[in-house]
């Protein structure tokens, strides 16, 4: 059977944005063909740099770090909410989420495979200041999904909670302290999460394996079968 592909993420490169106060991404030459026989880079990041997954560690003392996360919670099948007429800096509230919650519900109680993905649209503001002024979802939100059952969540923005460009400002940090304090898993700066609306499409969105820590880039893509031979 042939297979269709979305590419989930975003392009690591000299112009990522890093969520203030965080360290920039680089990528610097450190051997060469021309003067060593092979090319190899050094890459110095966060560990929440582009799309990339938070372990509970992340906020939660004693909470499970990533190579304690089971591979099952970065697979599953896309349950997309679509949420793309939320303007700058305004909430995601339940309201907005609860057509969805039976649908939800019914992959949990048929214990589904399946990533919550919630689609803004904002990845179109990607490498301009619009995109800090992402919405995101508020505190009551976050509870009512993580009461259907839903343990991993991704969503098309920096932060599924407000962005603070201050990094020395109090920031409320509430989504994050629910979903990760429950165990949950979150997926940040997704992309083209609206080319996966219709079908039974399968997310991967694997971390690599570092020992101990809160989080990890990954390469997010969606995958289904198609029709076609090969």
């Amino acid at each position: 059977m042939a297979a269709e592909f979305i590419d989930l993420s975003q392009t690591l490169d000299l112009n990522t944005q890093a969520y203030p106060g965080d360290p920039i991404f680089s990528c610097c030459p450190n051997l060469t063909i021309e003067h060593d026989g092979a090319n190899i880079a050094s890459i110095s990041m966060s560990s929440h740099t582009g799309t990339h997954v938070d372990a509970p560690y992340h906020f939660v003392p004693g909470g499970k770090r990533l190579d304690d996360v089971p591979l099952s919670r970065f697979v599953g099948r896309a349950v997309v909410v679509d949420v793309s007429n939320k303007a700058a800096k305004e909430p995601i509230v339940w309201s907005d989420l609860q057509p969805y919650e039976e649908r939800l519900r019914r992959c949990v109680s048929e214990d589904v495979s399946f990533i919550m993905l919630v689609r803004t649209d904002w990845s179109r503001y990607w490498g301009t200041d619009e995109y800090f002024e992402h919405p995101y979802l508020d505190r009551e939100a976050a509870e009512r999904v993580i009461a259907t059952g839903v343990r991993t969540i991704g969503i098309g923005t920096l932060s599924p909670d407000a962005t603070h460009l201050d990094p020395h400002a109090e920031a409320d940090f509430a989504v994050h302290q629910v979903i990760l304090g429950a165990g949950g898993i979150i997926a940040e700066n997704l992309s083209n999460l609206g080319a996966i609306q219709d079908g039974d499409w399968i997310v991967n969105m694997v971390p690599l394996k570092i020992g101990g820590c809160d989080g990890s880039p990954v390469r997010a893509f969606a995958w289904r079968r198609t029709s076609g031979t090969r």
